[in-house]
């Protein structure tokens, strides 16, 4: 069977990604920081599916969780979701800078670390790919978050590019870009988005699929919902000044922090 390493997996688009998966027949390594947590995760899909879980209890803003995590990935996967992630409640100047450089470390680092830790053995086998999370701010202006996510895009699409004259394309990198995403990441952050309209709300399995499908017709950058399409369509067309103000308001009303 092939294997999926998928981090943060626990919750929100990684849980929809292992359910998904699983339900493919990958077998799953399981990464995420909450060890009871992952745990309970990985049985209810063993017992589920039928298939093999491996779990791996790290934290991808410490040295030593990611060098556990490159070196999982280098004993081989079929696929890396790297889709650890998480927002601040702040804006830059009003977040500790330790934070800042946090968030680059899990979402800078980390992707790039895993990534190129799992490509020569799908590259020496002819298969495999890498998704990498990123959002549809990346196409925005939305402080360290959206600058983070925008690496993720651009890093992608250059690693792409970078292997494909020696995987004849069986070798796929992808930068996976949703939007607002009912999921647990907009309360962890103490985000306040009652005003974000029912319209923008993603469901995480609809993601998924996307993602999937995406991934197999050769997509290097996917963006999943009509809606959100066109919306990074606009930002090409609306002067950067006025696309920077909307943005960086949009779902950015800050509530008491909650975990």
């Amino acid at each position: 069977m092939p294997t999926a390493l998928i981090t943060g997996a626990t919750a929100g688009i990684g849980a929809a990604f292992a359910r998904r998966l699983a339900s493919d027949g990958f077998d799953l390594v399981l990464l995420a920081r909450d060890g009871e947590r992952l745990e309970r995760a990985a049985r209810d899909l063993r017992d589920t599916y039928a298939i093999s879980t491996e779990t791996l209890v790290a934290d991808l803003a410490a040295e030593e969780g990611i060098a556990a995590a490159e070196e999982r990935c280098r004993a081989g996967v079929d696929l890396l979701v790297n889709n650890a992630g998480f927002g601040h409640k702040g804006t830059f100047l009003n977040v500790p800078v330790s934070d800042e450089t946090t968030m680059l470390k899990v979402h800078c680092e980390a992707v790039l670390r895993l990534t190129h830790a799992a490509l020569p053995s799908m590259l020496e086998r002819g298969r495999g790919a890498v998704v990498n999370v990123s959002s549809v701010s990346a196409f925005a202006v939305r402080g360290t978050y959206g600058a983070s996510k925008a690496w993720v895009v651009s890093f992608s699409q250059g690693v792409a590019q970078d292997i494909a004259g020696r995987s004849g394309g069986r070798v796929r990198v992808m930068a996976l870009c949703p939007g607002f995403v009912k999921t647990e990441f907009h309360r962890r952050a103490g985000m306040d988005v009652s005003g974000i309209p029912e319209f923008m709300w993603l469901d995480k399995d609809m993601v998924v699929d996307a993602a999937l499908r995406d991934l197999r017709r050769g997509v290097q950058v996917s963006v999943p919902g009509a809606w959100y399409k066109a919306i990074v369509a606009a930002t090409r067309l609306v002067p950067s000044g006025v696309a920077g103000r909307f943005s960086s308001r949009a779902g950015r009303s800050y509530g008491p922090r909650r975990t």
